[in-house]
């Protein structure tokens, strides 16, 4: 039987590419959007109603992440992996990016609840079914940024590093139950609706800078999601890997 895999935030961006990848690899996907309704559903036109649906879910609302995962479950039986790749309202723009002496709490509070709370809200929520089965994948997207800050986006960064810590407590936990917990950091990407707003200049000086002389894609990323959702990765648990061409090296 084919795994099912949620993954949040998912109509359009590195979501999107996410989930037809996984499709593509004979994965079933439910489909994850707040507002991007009809895009979410065009996609699960792309990828056919018997392998993909779409379902509304403001994933930093604990019920709506219950019912999230309720509603997957019921269209396709359970839930294998899930990604948390949801993103709250964040632009790769540099030249709007606030200094640290301008930033308040609450911009670093609503990229933690983005981040960090909307996928303790996923995980909580789909821990019954994976300890049941004594089996399941959780893989968050993390970013490089918190190694190498090329563009200090603080706020954004600092809720992505959480997920490391997040990631590797649970991996060390859940491990008895067969459940493994991985993040995937990747570099800029060129490009996603977050990415559209960043200067040619700054992807020019991470393209410059790269071993690989080019700017991360989605679709690198998408491929290691993929690896990491499949048994060919079963001994993989509590590590940040990095896809951004070599930029930062472990």
């Amino acid at each position: 039987m084919s795994r099912t895999v949620l993954v949040t935030g998912s109509s359009r961006g590195l979501g999107a590419v996410v989930a037809k990848t996984l499709a593509e690899k004979g994965f079933r996907v439910v489909i994850n959007y707040y507002k991007s309704e009809e895009a979410a559903e065009k996609l699960v036109h792309e990828i056919g109603r018997e392998n993909a649906v779409a379902i509304r879910a403001d994933v930093t609302d604990r019920e709506e992440a219950e019912g999230l995962i309720a509603k997957g479950t019921e269209y396709f039986g359970q839930i294998d992996v899930v990604v948390n790749n949801a993103l709250v309202g964040f632009k790769f723009n540099p030249d709007e990016q606030k200094a640290f002496t301008e930033l308040t709490w609450d911009d670093y509070q609503k990229q933690l609840d983005g981040t960090l709370k909307a996928a303790f809200n996923v995980v909580q929520s789909v821990m019954p079914q994976f300890i049941s089965r004594q089996s399941g994948d959780i893989i968050s997207i993390g970013t490089n940024l918190y190694q190498n800050p090329v563009v200090p986006y603080h706020e954004y960064t600092t809720a992505k590093a959480g997920l490391i810590g997040f990631t590797r407590n649970i991996a060390s936990e859940l491990g008895a139950y067969g459940i493994k917990a991985n993040v995937v950091s990747g570099g800029l990407l060129k490009e996603t609706d977050a990415s559209a707003v960043t200067t040619p200049e700054v992807f020019d000086l991470i393209a410059r800078s790269t071993p690989l002389r080019r700017v991360t894609t989605p679709q690198d990323v998408a491929n290691m999601v993929v690896h990491l959702a499949s048994e060919d990765a079963s001994g993989i648990t509590g590590q940040n890997i990095t896809v951004d061409g070599g930029l930062t090296m472990n």
